[in-house]
């Protein structure tokens, strides 16, 4: 996700400070379970991962005005930012030498290897102490839990897959906007009927960048399969149900039976949005940032833009959904996880806090910005509807056209990105989406053998 230029889409919060980028882990000590006495006044200093670069200029004042107005509510703690992020061949030599910034961001792929390793602090009592435990969605904050639901980890941003879809192309080839398809063969058959009747590319795929094996994974869930086990020892992709086998033989029907697909077979998250953008593409695959996306990067129409739930194969299995996470460095001193859960609790005042949120409503909307995006939140639902109620008037997304995706968040499956590995396996299987869109008689199942015992020799290291 994962910036909004990482192997993923990452649906940020808080955009100044989200990251989402492949991590690699190292060994570490664990944090202890309970907070020693700290003097909440004592000075303490902390730095914070992924500062924007001086190239950019904007996002890096809003990242020092965080920092700013922080210092001034806590006189006490001096925040440092680091232009530091996550990076897996300098990773585990950095925490091993003691060089990652006390606050530092990972992707929703990594927590639970991480806190296996013990790579990151248990911040349970920090965020009681705080009071932001209480406020966070379990569905988001789980995948910072152990088993024994210590949390090690605050959500920066959260979101689940769905169908996004040309609301005016829908209409040029006679369909309802109101009611894009919800399976999997609705989608090739409404593809065919876009790309038959407008000469558009009905529905267009990722396929590099790690994208195209995300985007496979996400078609193999929504299927009934997986890619790996819960513990990210075993390969899945080709065990019964063979969801990603009958996704792929889906793909090349579209492809060449249907010529529902297009010409462009080499798409990454912005190629294909910046075509979806411009009207070229009917569905694609996409999160409820895929609105801001298209619109603030790519100038779209908001208002045909439109987002269903993903869709479903003959066996249902629900969406994948991932995010960023920000989690504190196991070498953190008593005080400075206190001091770093503090300023986490800050950053999320603008959705915790009345007038912080109005404010901040009301800055974003008067910069022309998405303003009461739909989608999977971090907080509990009854949060983030007052949270909702307090922005209503500076609301700017046409949220009717997120009815059929919103329709089904609280019901529909999650389903985790793969345990182990997940960024590798996803370029892995970039070139068996490839194979398949670019060669008519690709051989899926021997492709596929192919492909996993690639993935079971990364397991094995």
């Amino acid at each position: 996700m994962k910036s909004t230029t990482p192997r993923k889409i990452i649906c940020a919060v808080v955009p100044v400070l989200a990251v989402a980028v492949a991590v690699s882990g190292c060994s570490g000590s664990a944090a202890p379970n309970s907070t020693p006495s700290v003097d909440p006044n004592a000075k303490v200093t902390i730095t914070v991962s992924n500062q924007p670069p001086e190239t950019q200029a904007a996002d890096l004042a809003a990242y020092k005005k965080v920092i700013t107005d922080f210092e001034k509510e806590y006189p006490n703690i001096t925040v440092n930012g680091v232009e530091t992020g996550w990076d897996p061949q300098t990773f585990q030599a950095q925490l091993a030498g003691g060089q990652l910034p006390t606050i530092m961001g990972v992707p929703f792929t990594e927590p639970q290897g991480l806190i296996a390793r013990k790579q990151v602090a248990n911040i349970t009592s920090e965020l009681d102490e705080v009071g932001l435990k209480d406020k966070l969605n379990p569905a988001a904050i789980s995948v910072a839990e152990d088993k024994d639901g210590n949390i090690y980890g605050v959500p920066a941003d959260a979101y689940a897959l769905g169908l996004g879809y040309n609301r005016k192309i829908f209409e040029e080839a006679g369909l309802d906007p109101d009611n894009p398809p919800t399976t999997w063969e609705d989608v090739r058959k409404d593809a065919k009927i876009i790309a038959d009747k407008t000469g558009k590319t009905g529905y267009a795929q990722m396929t590099t960048a790690g994208q195209g094996g995300w985007m496979l994974t996400a078609m193999t869930y929504s299927a009934g399969g997986t890619v790996l086990n819960e513990d990210g020892s075993e390969v899945t992709f080709t065990n019964k149900p063979q969801a990603m086998q009958e996704q792929l033989e889906l793909l090349q029907k579209m492809r060449w039976t249907d010529n529902s697909m297009g010409s462009n077979f080499t798409y990454d998250q912005n190629g294909i949005l910046k075509d979806f953008a411009a009207g070229k593409i009917g569905m694609v695959i996409t999160a409820p940032v895929g609105y801001a996306l298209s619109t603030q990067l790519f100038g779209m129409n908001g208002e045909d833009f439109g987002l269903g739930s993903m869709p479903q194969g003959t066996e249902a299995g629900g969406s994948l959904s991932g995010g960023g996470l920000l989690t504190v460095m196991p070498n953190a001193t008593p005080a400075q996880r206190l001091a770093a859960v503090k300023f986490l609790a800050f950053r999320l005042k603008m959705y915790t806090d009345k007038d912080s949120a109005i404010s901040a409503a009301k800055a974003a909307n008067a910069a022309g910005q998405p303003v009461g995006l739909p989608g999977l939140s971090i907080l509990k639902t009854s949060d983030q509807n007052k949270y909702l109620g307090w922005i209503k008037d500076y609301i700017n997304v046409p949220l009717s056209n997120f009815d059929p995706y919103m329709k089904t968040i609280d019901t529909i499956k999650l389903q985790p990105e793969p345990a182990k590995d997940a960024q590798e396996i996803y370029s892995t299987l970039d070139s068996v989406v490839q194979a398949v869109l670019t060669k008519q008689d690709t051989d899926i199942p021997s492709t596929l053998d192919s492909a996993k015992s690639t993935v079971e020799g990364m397991l094995s290291r």
